[in-house]
């Protein structure tokens, strides 16, 4: 009876506390689902993406930012995002500040290029709006659709290798070393171990299929080292902590100078791509996509991701952008933007939580950062091996991340590797005239700054 019911009779019968209006903007019923069954997606997803509201400030915090500050940020970007996506793209698609983004903006623009935290938000502010910009106009298609495939594949496991490497780093796992540059540490110590032992049980409980398997891979680490005194225990309710020492705190007159012309594209980029992938991959899993694959209400989508973004920079947080474990959600039946409100809503109670995150160590994130690493190193099975003017650059791009500790420069020089190999082989028309621009501020970067 209730499932060939309108909005207004399933709001009578089944949600009577949900207002008909609400209903009628998500349609569950119509897509295939239920009031029930997107409340439930929306909690999976953020079982598996409450990590996130750990591992961002401790990320955030080398950087010199209060930890209690980001953490209400990141609470609050993730609750606009997620919100806004779902009401205005109607996808299960939830939104929080982006690992890899958070990275970048730590150790490629504050510790490497010595830019301030505030210059760096105010850059993170640009890029949004300039996204903002491309979600409007034409543009974003064509931008998105220039880049070549392994380059983007290239990007994505760039982030995952540089994000792994300080995973290990932060777990104690390898250490500096003077003729080497870095080695294996001792990983019998209570930090190295206990962050091993967290990776492999997010491993193995993700290859069960158990929902939120990073949240209970940290949650078990973090225990232990409370049990063997590796950690301090801080609590686990409180008032929110203050957020102004990093509320509108961002420089973005700061960021306005020749040596952040190429941050700013790079945060731009890394969004855009991640951006896209997500779309796309949920959606599909979703059964979203039209005929043709296509993603209707993208340019909503587009603009709730790239507007998050510019109110996250505001509230004092790195790129805020979609999520892939957004998928946990759909296969547990989310449909509609209903999910992804719910999701919103549990990260504004996460708020009160803030003793609990302070007291997950470094190695607890460290384990759930590892894995994040693997699964964005993966999307290089993707590509045409065959093809060395396609596999090569992309290749490249992602062993120069690390190696260069920028995910910035490790773009860049993925960009004029993949320009250059292009005209080399003759193959200059298959290059699109996107690459080159890129490649040549790039060049130009590396030319005059170095």
């Amino acid at each position: 009876m209730v499932s060939s019911a309108g909005p207004e009779s399933l709001s009578r019968v089944g949600s009577g506390w949900i207002p008909g209006p609400i209903l009628r903007r998500f349609d569950p019923s119509g897509s295939g689902s239920s009031v029930r069954t997107e409340i439930q997606a929306g909690t999976v997803t953020f079982m598996a993406m409450a990590y996130i509201t750990v591992v961002n400030p401790a990320i955030l915090s080398e950087a010199g930012m209060d930890f209690g500050a980001v953490f209400v940020a990141t609470c609050l970007a993730a609750a606009l995002g997620s919100i806004l996506m779902g009401w205005l793209a109607n996808y299960p698609v939830s939104l929080a500040p982006g690992m890899g983004q958070n990275a970048f903006f730590v150790y490629g623009i504050v510790l490497v290029s010595g830019h301030d935290w505030r210059t760096a938000l105010g850059a993170v502010f640009l890029s949004g709006v300039i996204f903002v910009g491309l979600s409007v106009l034409p543009v974003r298609e064509w931008l998105i659709n220039a880049i070549p495939r392994g380059l983007k594949l290239g990007i994505s496991a760039g982030v995952g290798l540089f994000i792994g490497f300080i995973a290990l780093r932060n777990a104690g796992v390898v250490v500096p070393h003077e003729a080497t540059l870095v080695a294996l540490a001792d990983v019998s110590a209570p930090g190295p171990l206990l962050a091993l032992l967290g990776f492999a049980a997010i491993v193995a409980l993700s290859a069960r299929g158990v929902r939120g398997a990073v949240l209970l891979g940290m949650l078990g680490a973090t225990a232990a080292g409370w049990a063997l005194g590796a950690a301090n225990f801080e609590g686990v309710l409180a008032v929110p902590p203050d957020p102004s020492p990093v509320f509108l705190q961002l420089d973005i007159a700061g960021a306005f100078q020749w040596s952040m012309l190429t941050t700013i594209l790079a945060l731009l980029l890394v969004d855009l791509f991640d951006t896209a992938g997500t779309l796309v991959g949920v959606a599909t899993r979703a059964g979203l996509t039209d005929a043709e694959g296509r993603l209707p209400r993208l340019r909503r989508a587009l603009l709730a991701d790239s507007g998050a973004t510019v109110a996250g920079a505001l509230l004092g947080t790195s790129s805020t952008t979609s999520y892939v474990e957004s998928g946990a959600g759909v296969e547990a039946g989310g449909r509609t933007g209903l999910a992804a409100v719910v999701t919103g809503l549990l990260f504004l109670v996460c708020l009160f939580l803030a003793p609990l995150a302070q007291s997950v160590p470094p190695f607890a994130t460290a384990a759930a950062l590892l894995f994040v690493a693997c699964l964005m190193v993966r999307g290089l099975a993707d590509l045409d091996w065959g093809d060395y003017t396609e596999s090569v650059p992309a290749a490249v791009t992602a062993l120069a991340m690390p190696l260069v500790f920028s995910i910035s420069d490790g773009i860049g020089i993925g960009f004029i590797a993949c320009a250059l190999i292009k005209l080399a082989s003759g193959k200059a028309r298959e290059c699109p005239s996107a690459v080159y621009a890129v490649a040549a501020i790039f060049a130009l970067k590396f030319a005059l700054l170095g």
